[in-house]
C-alpha cells in the first residue's frame, strides 16, 4: 500500500489525502449530528405527547365522566383532541386499564397493552406520567401516558395515552441526511480544488519536484557537503546557521558535539562577514581573511529566491592549503625568473672578471668577487645579530632577495634590534603583516622609479616597533583614509587592494597599531606591537 502511494504523483496524493480527510470528517460529524438530531426530535415529540396526555387527563369533563361512569362522550372527545393536536391517537382507559375511548370502536372495552407487554403500571399504580416508543394496535409510535386523578386529586381513576407517529421523525432525519450527503459531495469537490491549488503553488516553490526526489536530493546534498574538503556554512535571512559541514567544523576548530544549526552566526563566529553579504547582496570571491586565528581564503554569495535575499553561503579553506597547491607553480616561475636574472647578472660580472684577468688586473677582479659575497654575508650577519627569531629573519631575507630581483636596494638599519619577541605572538600573523607592508613599499618605490627601501626595528620599551620607509609617490589625505579599504588601490591592475586590508584585520589579533606619514621622499609605515598585552594573553 505504501509503495503504491509513493508511486503516485504529489497532485494525486494531495487529492486522495484531502478527499479522504474531508470524507472522514464530514462523515463523523454528520453521523453525530444525525444521531443528536434524531434523539432531540424523539425527545421533542415525547414531551409533546406527554403534555397533551397531561392536558386531557386534567380536563374536568374527562374526570367527571369516569367518576360518574358516563363514558359515552369520551370517544368523540378523544377524537377531537387527537385531530386538534395532530396526534396518531388518543386513548382513554379506566383504573383497570380497560379502554373507554379508542379510534377503533372494536378496541373499546378491551385491555390497554402493547405488543411489548406494557400494562401502564407507572401511571395506573404509581400515578406517574411517562413516555415510550412502542408498537401497539395502530403501529409504532411515540407515546406519552399520564394518570387521571379523581376530583380530589388523590386517587388514580384512569389513564390517558397519546401517540404520535414516527414518520415525522424519519422524514426530518431524511431531509438532514440528504443535506449531509450534499455537504459531503460539495466538500469533496472543494477539497479537490484546494488540493490542485495547493499542489500547484507547492510544486512551484519546490521547482516541480516530487517528495522522493527532494529526499534523494537532500541525501545527495548532505553527502556532497561532507565529501568536499572546503568548509561550508549557510545562514538564513535572520542570520541563523542552517547548514555547516564537517570540514567547516574541523577547519575552524569548533566543538563537534555542539548543535550549531539554529545558532546566530556571530555567536559562533564573531568575526564573520556573512551578515554584510546578507545586507548588501553582493558576492565576495577569494577574500583573504583571519577568522579564529586562522588565515583563510573565503567566498561568500547571497541566496536569492524570486529576487529576494533569503540567506547567504560561505565556502572557505585554509590559505596555506591553497598555497601548497599554487606554491609549486609560483616557485617554479620564481626560480626560473631568479635564475634568469641572476644568470644574466653573473654573466656580466664573469665577463668583467675575465676581462680584468686578461688585462692582468687581478686585484680588481678579486675585489669584485669579494664584494658580491660580502653583500649577502653582511645581511646574514646583521640579521643573526639583530634578530633572534628565525621566522622574522627568513621573512626579511626573502624580501631582500625579492628587492634585488626588482632592482631595489632594501636597507636594514645597522642599529636595529629585535630579540624580545613574546612567544604568544603568532609568527604567521606577524610575517603576514610585515610581508604585506614591505610588498606595498616595493611596489610604491618601483612605480616611482626609485631604488631604495629602509627598514628599522627596535624592541626597546613596551612595544615592538617596525618602520618601513619607501620612496614612492606618497599619500594625500584622501588616499590615507582609503588605502586600508578592501579593494582600494592606486594601481589600475586587478588583484590589488587586498594586502593592506588584511593588515588591518590582523592588527587587533596582534594587539598592534599602524601609523602612516609622508616623509618628503615617500611614505613611512610604522607598526607598533604591545609586548605586555601579548604576554598577558599568553598567561
Amino acid at each position: 500500500m505504501n509503495t503504491s502511494i509513493r508511486q503516485l504523483k504529489l497532485k494525486t496524493r494531495m487529492i486522495f489525502v484531502l478527499g479522504l480527510m474531508v470524507l472522514v470528517q464530514t462523515g463523523l460529524i454528520g453521523l453525530y449530528a444525525l444521531s443528536t438530531l434524531n434523539q432531540s426530535l424523539n425527545e421533542q415529540i415525547a414531551q409533546q405527547a406527554l403534555h397533551v396526555a397531561k392536558t386531557i387527563g386534567a380536563m374536568p369533563q374527562v374526570i367527571e365522566a369516569i367518576e360518574s361512569d358516563q363514558i359515552e362522550e369520551l370517544p368523540q372527545l378523544a377524537q377531537i383532541m387527537a385531530q386538534r393536536n395532530e396526534a396518531l391517537f388518543v386513548v382513554i382507559g379506566n383504573r383497570q386499564g380497560i379502554r373507554l375511548a379508542h379510534p377503533t370502536k372494536e378496541k373499546i372495552g378491551k385491555p390497554m397493552y402493547d405488543d411489548e407487554g406494557d400494562y401502564n403500571e407507572p401511571a395506573l399504580v404509581h400515578g406517574k406520567p411517562y413516555t415510550q416508543i412502542a408498537v401497539g394496535s395502530l403501529g409504532p409510535s411515540m407515546r406519552g401516558k399520564a394518570p387521571i386523578f379523581d376530583s380530589t386529586g388523590e386517587r388514580v381513576i384512569g389513564i390517558v395515552s397519546v401517540g404520535f407517529t414516527m414518520d415525522a421523525v424519519q422524514d426530518t432525519t431524511s431531509i438532514y441526511l440528504n443535506n449531509l450527503l450534499a455537504a459531503i459531495v460539495i466538500s469533496l469537490i472543494a477539497s479537490v480544488v484546494i488540493a490542485l491549488w495547493f499542489t500547484y503553488h507547492l510544486q512551484k516553490a519546490i521547482f516541480g519536484l516530487e517528495p522522493e526526489q527532494i529526499g534523494l536530493l537532500f541525501q545527495e546534498r548532505n553527502a556532497t557537503l561532507e565529501s568536499i574538503r572546503e568548509g561550508i556554512i549557510a545562514i538564513n535571512k535572520a542570520g541563523e546557521i542552517t547548514t555547516i559541514n564537517r570540514a567547516a567544523i574541523d577547519t575552524l576548530d569548533l566543538d563537534p558535539d555542539t548543535t550549531l544549526q539554529g545558532q546566530y552566526i556571530h555567536a559562533v563566529l564573531p568575526g564573520s562577514r556573512m551578515l554584510e553579504v546578507l545586507q548588501s547582496g553582493k558576492p565576495e570571491f577569494d577574500q583573504e581573511i583571519w577568522l579564529r586565528e586562522r588565515n583563510l581564503i573565503a567566498n561568500r554569495i547571497p541566496l536569492l529566491q524570486n529576487g529576494d535575499i533569503t540567506g547567504a553561503v560561505s565556502s572557505f579553506r585554509l590559505k596555506n592549503e591553497l598555497d601548497l597547491v599554487s606554491q609549486k607553480l609560483t616557485d617554479i616561475q620564481a626560480y626560473a625568473d631568479t635564475l634568469r636574472s641572476q644568470s644574466h647578472e653573473y654573466a656580466n660580472k664573469l665577463q668583467t672578471i675575465a676581462g680584468l684577468i686578461q688585462i692582468g688586473n687581478n686585484d680588481a677582479a678579486l675585489n669584485l668577487i669579494g664584494q658580491e659575497s660580502r653583500n649577502h654575508q653582511d645581511l646574514i650577519s646583521l640579521l643573526s645579530q639583530a634578530v633572534s627569531d628565525a621566522v622574522i629573519s627568513g621573512c626579511l631575507l626573502g624580501k631582500f632577495n625579492r628587492a634585488r630581483e626588482l632592482g631595489i636596494e632594501l636597507i636594514i638599519d645597522q642599529e636595529s634590534s629585535m630579540h624580545d619577541v613574546p612567544d604568544s605572538i603568532s609568527r604567521e600573523q606577524l610575517v603576514s603583516v610585515l610581508g604585506n607592508l614591505i610588498d606595498n613599499a616595493l611596489e610604491a618605490t618601483m612605480r616611482q622609479g626609485n631604488q631604495r627601501i629602509d627598514i628599522q626595528m627596535t624592541d626597546l620599551g613596551q612595544e615592538l616597533i617596525f618602520e618601513i620607509e619607501d620612496q614612492g609617490p606618497g599619500l594625500n589625505s584622501s588616499q590615507r583614509e582609503k588605502i586600508f579599504n578592501l579593494g582600494y588601490s592606486s594601481k589600475n591592475e586587478p588583484g590589488h587592494g587586498l594586502g593592506l586590508h588584511l593588515v588591518t584585520q590582523l592588527l587587533p589579533l596582534l594587539a598592534a597599531r599602524l601609523t602612516v606619514e609622508n616623509t618628503g621622499k615617500g611614505c613611512r609605515f610604522t607598526l607598533y606591537i604591545d609586548k605586555q598585552s601579548n604576554k598577558r594573553d599568553q598567561a
